[in-house]
Formats: C-alpha cells, sequence, structure tokens
C-alpha cells in the first residue's frame, strides 16, 4: 500500500468494525512490528519492557550507539486525529505506524528526532499542552514520506516543500 486510505471508517473502540484486537494489543504489535522491519533490515532491534520509559524499542546499528525508538500507533482517519509525544520524551527515533483496513494494511514512517521536532505542532508556551509535540495523521504521509519504511535508520529532515504547521487554535 503506498496510499493510506482517507475513507478508512474510526475503529478505534476495541470491538470496532474490522477490528479483533483491543488498543493495548495493537500497541504490542506495533512495537514488534517495529523491532522485526528493523531487525529484517540489518539492525537488531527488540522491544523493552511495558511501561519503560520514554521509548519501546531500542536498536543497534552496525556502527554507532544503540537508538531509542518511541513507536506511536493509530488507525487511520481524517481530521482531528493525532499522534503526539511529550517534549521531554527520551528517544532517538519517532515510529509512526497507521493501520487502515482493520489492521490488515499499514504504513510505517520511520522519523529522526530532530525532524518531528521540527514539523510538530506545538500549542502556546503558557498552555496546559504546551509540553506535547503532535500531528494530525492525514498530515503524516505529506510531512514524512521520505520516512516512510526507513529500516535503515536513515538520517534525513525529510526535506519537503512547506513549512511546518502552526499549533491549533
Amino acid at each position: 500500500m503506498s496510499e493510506l486510505d482517507p475513507g478508512a471508517a474510526d475503529e478505534s473502540a476495541p470491538d470496532g468494525a474490522g477490528r479483533r484486537f483491543t488498543t493495548k494489543q495493537m500497541g504490542d504489535a506495533c512495537e514488534m512490528l517495529v523491532a522485526a522491519e528493523l531487525t529484517l533490515a540489518g539492525i537488531p532491534a527488540l522491544k523493552v519492557p511495558d511501561n519503560w520509559p520514554h521509548y519501546d524499542v531500542i536498536a543497534q546499528p552496525r556502527s554507532g550507539p544503540a537508538q531509542r525508538i518511541s513507536v506511536k500507533s493509530r488507525t487511520y482517519k481524517r481530521g482531528a486525529a493525532f499522534v503526539e509525544y511529550k517534549v521531554d520524551d527520551q528517544f532517538d527515533w519517532l515510529a509512526i505506524v497507521l493501520l487502515t483496513d482493520g489492521g490488515a494494511q499499514r504504513e510505517v514512517y520511520m522519523v529522526p528526532r530532530t525532524a518531528a521536532d521540527r514539523y510538530a505542532r506545538k500549542d502556546k508556551p503558557t498552555s496546559k499542552t504546551a509540553k506535547l509535540r503532535y500531528f494530525r495523521i492525514d498530515e503524516v504521509d505529506r510531512l514524512f514520506s521520505t520516512h516512510r519504511a526507513n529500516f535503515g535508520l536513515v538520517l534525513t529532515d525529510g526535506a519537503i516543500s512547506q513549512e511546518p504547521p502552526e499549533a491549533l487554535d
């Protein structure tokens, strides 16, 4: 699948149409999926224990330090649905896994932290959500198409022609 299905139904409920797994099961499966894809790309990786602070997968490239990966999974839908992380979270890569068709199809974006920070929306410094960074899930492909299936952990800033989006009011 190269494009996400814009007409996909929202299946965020645990027993949504076409979905046979809970939100927790979906998150765990996506963490294992990212670890497996990295390993198959030649970068050994494993899922860290549940409730590990800041990141979900650790990967060891052949050269350089271990890489911390925060995995965020969502069921794709248009509109006000977001992938978010906290500015204080400690990770090197943000893995965004977007599922369609009840989880049968998916896109995985392996985004370097610098690119995630550069293009993330953020609220005013005085708001209660000032420490959150977020993306609308229907904008992820436009922002990070160069990072789709980037299981080799290639560092690019995802050169795109548009400016980062502004915070929502």
